[in-house]
């Protein structure tokens, strides 16, 4: 006759290894999570100590973040006190008003009322102080503020935000949190260091726009995304008419208020993608990306009669006026496929020689070359 106290028991172990295997495969699927998880974060790691300029550092940022922490909120705020970086990824092409999870802040005091003294992250539900770091009008219901801290310095934070209240506690491990913020807070660092080593390079001091190298350099890579999307791409050149009589007149420090005043009021009535470079003396030259002909004509026309009805006053009360001179010509990628490094000089040359047409007939006027074309090694005007 079978013992029942042995058959309990022997249910009672079937059980226990029922409830051990359960438990063994909720943690081997928890250590595959895991494991993908740490094999993402690697890869956003990867990704953000191999870039150097500004503006890409911004953009994977926020979107490599969200994609890899399968987020509902991502924003990256940074202390921007003297306005340089905007300033520098304006030049670089981004478009400040299109990038909502980016927040630049004059300084870093509502920030460290938030994260005092110690710079802790904060782990927990959304709390309204929290506001203004998630622009918008929707808000999550748990997040994790990432304190972006180097040498002592907070240069801004990343968070990030779910829909689910448990997403985000003060309890849970913050291993990952830690290791990105540590990682970005030494890219964000060194990318600011190199950006204004760039600009230093790259930049006319007297002016406040870029100089010829950094146009040079622009050039090229406007000319590939003119190919790219099958844009057209417009060349100003400006020159600043009868200069030499502001210098003769009231002498250098006057020639050089004047300069940095046209400057201010060229760029003003241009978009924040078009490049401005001073090319040398009193010239300047300006990319305008997506403009045809009839649009870059309009541009320059604008920026004529802006410069004509504007008055300057320097430190002796003297009132000086200008004018300028300036040249069109417009880069059709349909034109010229192949581009050759001739055909990218040639384009330039075409608006420089309409600004000296330009001089020619009178000053105070805006001429166009047309649009370049290369035919037999020539340049060739196409009527519009």
């Amino acid at each position: 006759m079978e013992s029942p106290p042995l058959t309990i028991e022997i249910d009672e172990l079937q059980t226990q290894l029922c409830i051990l295997e359960s438990h063994q495969e909720k943690l081997l699927e928890r250590l595959r999570h895991n494991e993908a998880k740490l094999s993402q974060f690697q890869s956003l790691e990867t990704t953000i100590l191999s870039l150097n300029a500004l503006r890409e550092l911004v953009e994977h940022v926020i979107d490599d973040t969200r994609a890899t922490f399968d987020l509902d909120y991502v924003s990256l705020v940074l202390v921007d006190e003297n306005g340089d970086l905007a300033q520098f990824m304006k030049e670089d092409g981004l478009q400040l008003e299109n990038t909502p999870g980016l927040i630049l802040l004059e300084n870093a005091i509502s920030l460290k009322d938030i994260f005092g003294r110690a710079f802790r992250l904060h782990l927990g539900e959304f709390k309204p102080k929290y506001r203004f770091l998630f622009p918008g009008r929707d808000f999550p219901s748990s997040v994790a503020l990432l304190p972006l801290v180097r040498r002592g310095e907070l240069l801004g934070c990343l968070n990030l935000g779910s829909h689910v209240p448990s997403r985000y506690s003060p309890n849970m491990a913050t291993d990952f949190l830690d290791r990105l913020r540590a990682i970005l807070a030494v890219c964000l660092e060194n990318t600011k260091n190199f950006e204004q080593l760039r600009r230093t390079s790259l930049y006319d001091t007297l002016t406040g726009v870029n100089n010829r190298r950094f146009f040079e350099q622009r050039l090229g890579e406007e000319i590939d995304r003119a190919q790219r999307c099958g844009d057209s791409l417009a060349c100003l050149f400006l020159d600043i008419d009868h200069f030499k009589r502001v210098n003769d007149t009231y002498g250098h420090q006057t020639g050089d208020l004047v300069l940095a005043e046209i400057a201010a009021q060229i760029r003003s009535q241009l978009r924040n993608n078009d490049v401005l470079a001073r090319y040398g003396g009193e010239e300047f030259v300006a990319l305008l990306s997506g403009a045809n002909e009839a649009r870059a004509m309009e541009v320059a026309e604008r920026i004529r009669r802006r410069i004509a009805n504007h008055s300057i006053t320097d430190h002796n009360q003297n009132t000086i006026t200008c004018t300028l001179s300036v040249g069109v010509a417009e880069y059709n990628p349909e034109k010229v496929s192949p581009v050759s490094e001739a055909d990218i000089q040639r384009f330039i040359e075409l608006a420089d020689q309409a600004l000296y047409t330009a001089k020619d007939k009178g000053r105070n006027r805006v001429e166009s070359g047309g649009i370049y074309q290369r035919k037999e090694s020539n340049v060739v005007l196409v009527s519009v």
